[in-house]
């Protein structure tokens, strides 16, 4: 799947989500990404990036299908009324699980994943895809009820 049909994909799941007010796309500096508010008021906004091991993205996209991943539980988003980007990222990949998109091939967090022992990791979602395509969901900027986005990229709040 590519980042552009990815981007359409998650809003439209996100949308569906428990605890999701709004999902929309965020193209602010980058070609895609995803500003998602919850439904305390707090935000997130997530930059999507791919890679794709043999697409050709000068030719039309041709889907792979097969198995979607099985569902799971979709944990709590919030603690004490807070939100964690850990708890975020566990909420958020369990949504996109749950989709039951036959592209998916598995979907997994950043820091309680495969990447959880990667040294720097940070928060954010992983998605293979049966075409071999990855997209990744990098947490760009968070921001609690009433906020704006602050001007530093990737530094997020411990809760927001």
């Amino acid at each position: 799947m590519r980042p552009q049909r990815f981007q359409e994909f998650a809003v439209e799941t996100l949308l569906k989500a428990p605890d999701v007010e709004t999902a929309e796309p965020w193209q602010e500096g980058r070609p895609y990404g995803i500003h998602v508010t919850f439904s305390g008021g707090a935000q997130l906004w997530a930059a999507i990036t791919a890679a794709a091991l043999s697409d050709d993205y000068d030719r039309p996209e041709t889907p792979v299908l097969d198995v979607p991943p099985a569902e799971v539980p979709v944990p709590d988003l919030y603690e004490d009324g807070k939100i964690t980007p850990a708890r975020a990222e566990q909420h958020l990949a369990a949504v996109l699980t749950n989709s039951g998109n036959a592209e998916l091939k598995r979907v997994y967090t950043y820091t309680t994943g495969d990447r959880a022992d990667a040294p720097n990791n940070h928060p954010g979602i992983g998605l293979d895809f049966h075409s071999g395509s990855r997209i990744f969901l990098l947490f760009a900027h968070t921001a609690r009820p009433g906020q704006g986005k602050g001007g530093q990229a990737f530094e997020l709040q411990s809760s927001f």
